[in-house]
């Protein structure tokens, strides 16, 4: 089925393993992942943001080996 976009679209900025997909699609896979670490509110991205964050704490702890298995996508 066809999609129709009725809004107005603001992208910003797209890294280079980025997708942006308009319309229809079966299935988006990705090519590389990446684990980052941030506290509350730490990467937060937008216009006219305003966080309150009294207490935070970040769980760093990882026991498992494999966090996203992406050799076949390649």
């Amino acid at each position: 089925m066809p999609s129709f976009i009725g809004g107005p679209i603001k992208i910003t900025h797209v890294s280079g393993d980025g997708t942006v997909n308009f319309g229809d699609v079966l299935q988006i896979a990705p090519k590389s992942t990446l684990k980052s670490n941030t506290g509350s509110g730490g990467s937060n991205n937008g216009d006219f943001l305003q966080t309150n964050t009294f207490v935070s704490f970040t769980n760093t702890s990882d026991p498992d080996v494999n966090d996203s298995n992406t050799t076949a996508n390649k």
